[in-house]
Parts: structure tokens; sequence; C-alpha cells
């Protein structure tokens, strides 16, 4: 008997990668990271997280506290 090979789920790996890089889109554009906040339509940096992986132009957090901070509305 051979020694069995070990198969990965592609499905856990698409997660995983999907995890990494809505991690990387919460760092660049200052949103807060959640796990639980992932493939969650009513969560909102998942939802700007969409149009960003779609084309779209998502809203930068940074850029929306660096105004608050200094005063302007």
């Amino acid at each position: 008997m051979g020694k069995r090979d070990y198969q990965p789920n592609p499905r856990t790996q698409q997660t995983l990668e999907d995890l990494d890089k809505f991690l990387e889109f919460c760092r660049d554009y200052g949103y807060r990271f959640n796990e639980g906040d992932l493939y969650n339509f009513k969560a909102y940096a998942w939802q700007q997280y969409n149009k960003f992986s779609s084309g779209k132009n998502a809203k930068n957090m940074w850029d929306e506290d660096s105004r608050r901070l200094a005063g302007a509305r």
C-alpha cells in the first residue's frame, strides 16, 4: 500500500485567498478588519471590497479620516 497524498480542498484554498485579499484591502483603504465580515453582504467593509474587486471606486477611509481630523467636512 502506498502513502496517501494530501489533497487540499479547493473551496478552503479559495476562502483563505479571499481572506488574504480582504485583509490587504482593509489595510490599504483603512477599514476595520473582521474575519466574520468575509462574504457578509451586510458589512460595509465587504460591500466596499466588492466594489473595489469589480473595478469601481471604493471609499478610502484614510482620506475621510484625514479630512475629519483637519476640520473640513
